[in-house]
């Protein structure tokens, strides 16, 4: 089984790389050619054509050296028993042999390499020195060498590649999950935010579109109102719609808009006190909170209102604020039991769900159940670890 997990070199590779070995086999077969020559043998009928067609045979098994390393390896080895011109072929088998970088096979075929090459000068009758024999093993141990050393560095370079390329994949998909990780945070922000905004206004204009057409009895001066809030309403909504939209398409490097704070509480009871809902709001808190604090105790007691104005209409609301610096700001909402027939709007559960989001990020405790009185109530305790200016607020 082929257990080279290296990348496939491409058709160019493969062509020069056939070259390469068998331009080392042409030159490794005219200097046997010449050896011969000269010591007046002639070369016969196997040098001009069998020796060239073994390493031709060489050149083409080595196509499978990837799936059948060692046993290719092998092949060509022995086969440059008879054929000097498979010399380059037997190197190349070699050198990629040790580009996987495994001791015992490595050994066995430069073994294999050295014994092979005693007997390559006998096929010839080459003859030699008595004394040079030491030369019939180092040379062709020193040939083997430098292939093995090739082929190691090539090993080696394959693994760093690969090693890049895993890296840089491991990389893309980091970041690939981190994109999809910001759109996702982008998305709920977007979409918790048009809610806080609009959710609120849109509220109040269903409510009183109810009432107009659930009660037909109202006097024309009621009505009237009722049209004229409706009217504001939408405009507001849109309004308010349209500042969103800006902030999403502004530059972000820019300036971030006025953010609600516990500051606009009061305006925020009176819009909705004007809308028809009957609200009323008691303030005890010592100190002016964090701007995000404010932000998002602003946010709480608009969801709480929204909520009312949903499903409850025609109930009392009653807020509650009560906090110190460097202690808890508690807030609820609290509505009594529907007093209208007008049918509630299609419930999202998404604003109870950002609420609770917003609340955990402010590390914070959000809690909301029916009360004894048929009615809901909406409680948020939030932390409140300093404030830098104190004061006290009052009634409203």
């Amino acid at each position: 089984m082929n257990t080279d997990i290296s990348p496939r070199p491409g058709a160019w590779q493969q062509t020069w790389r056939l070259l390469a070995a068998a331009a080392v086999g042409v030159v490794a077969w005219l200097y046997t050619g010449v050896a011969v020559h000269w010591q007046g043998d002639g070369t016969g009928a196997w040098f001009l054509v069998g020796d060239p067609l073994v390493a031709l045979g060489c050149l083409a098994v080595l196509l499978w050296r990837r799936r059948f390393p060692v046993a290719v390896a092998l092949t060509v080895v022995v086969a440059g028993t008879v054929s000097a011109a498979a010399a380059g072929a037997a190197l190349w088998a070699l050198a990629s042999l040790a580009a996987r970088r495994r001791p015992r096979e490595i050994g066995a075929v430069v073994l294999a390499y050295v014994t092979v090459a005693q007997f390559t000068g006998r096929v010839y009758a080459i003859r030699t020195p008595q004394d040079s024999w030491w030369l019939q093993i180092v040379l062709p141990a020193l040939a083997a060498g430098i292939a093995v050393a090739v082929g190691m560095a090539i090993g080696s370079r394959r693994v760093e590649v690969r090693s890049l390329r895993d890296r840089a994949h491991s990389m893309e998909r980091e970041h690939a999950a981190r994109v999809a990780q910001v759109r996702a945070v982008e998305r709920n922000r977007i979409a918790r935010e048009m809610h806080d905004v609009l959710a609120h206004r849109i509220s109040l204009v269903a409510m009183q579109a109810g009432a107009l057409d659930h009660r037909g009895d109202l006097p024309a001066e009621e009505n009237r109102t009722l049209v004229r809030g409706i009217a504001d309403g939408s405009r507001q909504a849109l309004e308010e719609l349209r500042d969103v939209l800006g902030v999403l398409r502004a530059d972000p490097a820019g300036p971030e808009p006025p953010q609600p704070s516990l500051e606009g509480i009061p305006e925020l009871v009176a819009d909705a006190r004007s809308s028809g809902v009957d609200v009323t709001c008691s303030t005890t808190v010592t100190g002016d909170p964090p701007d995000a604090l404010g932000r998002t105790c602003y946010r709480f007691v608009q969801e709480g209102l929204t909520n009312a104005a949903k499903h409850a209409p025609g109930a009392r609301v009653h807020i509650t604020l009560d906090g110190t610096a460097g202690d808890t700001l508690h807030v609820s909402v609290h509505n009594s039991r529907p007093t209208t027939g007008i049918e509630p709007p299609p419930r999202s559960g998404y604003g109870l769900l950002g609420l609770g989001e917003r609340i955990t990020l402010a590390g914070g405790e959000l809690d909301h159940h029916p009360t004894p009185d048929h009615g809901y109530v909406l409680t948020a305790h939030l932390p409140w670890p300093h404030a830098k200016h104190h004061g006290e607020r009052g009634h409203e």
